[in-house]
């Protein structure tokens, strides 16, 4: 199974955007918040990205950032030069001289549920920063070239492989720092997951069948541990109990399945695991703070056939 697939779908609520942005020095953009993470990849030139509690990060060509939590900061040419609201025309080509020095940057932001992040991703750091220069980092730096070259080009189909382009790039940041990790030596869930097989057979076979009425002691024999070596071993990787994860993807399932699908809510309690409608409800409503009918119903008025927006979530 693909957990890091699985564990961006689960999050996802729309559609990336992304703009292309042409500056010439001096120049200053201040960034408000989005609801996902936002992202910069350089593509000519050199910027500074300022965040609002960190210090300046110089971006060069290739460089690639995501911020996290979708948080309000700045870009500009130099950390001195004053920032200015971010034009609401696209595309953007500002500056004051002609002869300044020319920056180019894709812009953007990922529409991802921070309110209910997924455990495997729960260590990443409010601003991730990637050089793909000097040959780090091969994957990311293919799908940057590849992003470029079709921001360049008028070929036909450009509007369906940007979105398609920009997604991957998202893919392969996450790798990206999670390969940093590991080669740090340093410890986060992906890695702890990824180097326990026991850990991972187990996500995998939830994942697969989230509707089987698992145990810990299955789950455990499934992994050729015992039932209380299993568990002890899953919460310090994971960071919750087995069936507590279980529970969690179940509904993180069924949300899924309520907003992209038509099934009846008995279908959707059935394949997550409840025989019973009345008690899928109350397991949902506990997790997301309000009746699954309701959260499919808020959701549909909220977006129509666009995409998916705010929903309501568990305080």
């Amino acid at each position: 199974m693909d957990l890091l697939g699985d564990a961006l779908a689960a999050m996802r609520v729309g559609q990336a955007s992304s703009r292309r942005v042409e500056l010439r020095a001096p120049w200053g953009l201040r960034f408000d918040n989005v609801a996902g993470a936002g992202f910069h990849v350089v593509l000519q030139g050199s910027c500074w990205l300022l965040p609002t509690d960190g210090v300046p990060i110089q971006l060069v060509p290739g460089d690639v950032v995501l911020l996290r939590g979708g948080r309000e900061h700045g870009l500009a040419d130099n950390p001195a030069t004053a920032l200015e609201p971010l034009p609401s025309s696209w595309p953007v080509e500002s500056g004051h001289d002609d002869l300044g020095a020319r920056t180019v940057l894709l812009c953007g932001a990922y529409h991802l549920d921070l309110g209910r992040p997924h455990p495997l991703l729960r260590d990443l750091p409010d601003v991730v920063h990637l050089p793909t220069r000097y040959g780090r980092h091969g994957p990311l730096r293919a799908a940057v070239d590849l992003l470029t070259g079709e921001l360049d080009t008028t070929s036909p189909g450009v509007g369906a492989g940007v979105p398609v382009l920009v997604d991957l790039l998202l893919l392969y940041i996450l790798r990206a720092w999670f390969e940093d990790q590991e080669a740090a030596g340093r410890a986060c869930v992906w890695t702890a997951v990824l180097g326990d097989p026991s850990i991972r057979a187990a996500l995998d076979e939830m994942h697969r069948d989230p509707g089987r009425p698992w145990t810990v002691a299955e789950l455990g024999a499934a992994t050729g541990l015992s039932r209380a070596a299993f568990a002890r071993r899953f919460n310090r990787a994971v960071g919750r109990p087995p069936l507590g994860y279980l529970t969690w993807w179940r509904m993180t399932t069924a949300a899924r399945q309520l907003l992209d699908t038509d099934a009846p809510l008995s279908a959707v309690a059935a394949r997550t695991g409840y025989t019973s409608e009345f008690a899928f409800a109350r397991a949902f409503k506990r997790e997301f703070g309000t009746a699954p009918g309701r959260y499919r119903h808020l959701a549909g008025n909220a977006n129509g056939s666009s995409g998916h927006g705010p929903l309501p979530r568990r305080a």
